[in-house]
């Protein structure tokens, strides 16, 4: 009911007017040039960060389970995953301007004892790809911990027999390992998606309204900023709500084939 009741009363909602009459207002209105630009920024940095989040969380997913390291190191990054992964929202906004922003720890090291400063190549914090890059801090964990089972479920008597035929490294990853493992890579990288897709606290704290993205967007019809218009926002979230349903079934089905190796 937690989930069901919001959803529907957000549904209804996007087809009112202000006075409670039935419309098709507010669907047509998500056309307009500003909406659709926040809805494509929002796409971009989602799957930026997704894919960043994928590549890199990937690589150390497979250091963490099948990299040789010592014992002790799987569990203490599997336990610093789930606490980054969660870490999320205003405090993560904070951090990342603490330490990258113009005048962050990181930034003020690097001109003092590097004479080098960050800015001066054209990187911006406060950006697109400063928002992706902030993003990846909660995606690249969010990886390693759902795509670690799948490794694991690698049996060792595959690549055995695999060796046993004749094939090295590059044949086993090449047809047995990543036929095995592309839905659940595939799936993860949508769910990872999803995650940043419906993000607001993270993108509000670092940049404001400067960055036209659609939970901004959206807070500000709801909320009543110069904006306002209550049901226009329902129709935005509804917008939403079928990007990430359509991304949550197709990463629900991604899982099923995977698991279907793991059995």
């Amino acid at each position: 009911m937690f989930l069901i009741l919001p959803t529907m009363y957000l549904i209804v909602g996007a087809f009112r007017d202000a006075d409670g009459n039935f419309t098709f207002n507010n669907l047509i209105d998500l056309f307009q040039p500003s909406i659709v630009s926040a809805y494509w920024i929002s796409i971009k940095v989602s799957l930026a960060s997704a894919l960043g989040g994928a590549v890199i969380g990937f690589f150390l997913a497979y250091a963490g389970v099948m990299g040789g390291l010592p014992n002790w190191l799987r569990p203490t990054l599997m336990t610093f995953c789930g606490v980054a992964s969660n870490f999320a929202g205003l405090p993560l906004a904070f951090a990342f301007l603490a330490t990258l922003g113009r005048t962050g720890l990181v930034t003020v090291l690097l001109i003092k004892y590097f004479d080098f400063n960050i800015y001066s190549t054209g990187f911006n914090l406060l950006s697109f790809w400063g928002l992706a890059l902030t993003y990846l801090y909660f995606q690249i964990p969010l990886m390693v911990l759902i795509l670690a089972p799948a490794l694991d479920g690698l049996k060792r008597e595959w690549r055995e027999a695999s060796q046993i035929l004749g094939a090295n490294s590059f044949h086993y990853w090449r047809y047995v390992a990543l036929p095995v493992l592309w839905p659940s890579l595939l799936g993860t990288t949508i769910l990872l998606f999803a995650n940043a897709f419906g993000a607001i606290a993270t993108a509000y704290g670092l940049t404001g309204s400067s960055l036209n993205i659609v939970t901004i967007l959206l807070y500000a019809q709801i909320r009543g900023d110069v904006l306002h218009n209550q049901n226009l926002g329902y129709a935005l979230a509804l917008g939403m709500i079928l990007i990430t349903g359509f991304s949550n079934a197709a990463y629900i089905w991604l899982r099923g084939r995977s698991e279907r190796w793991m059995r």
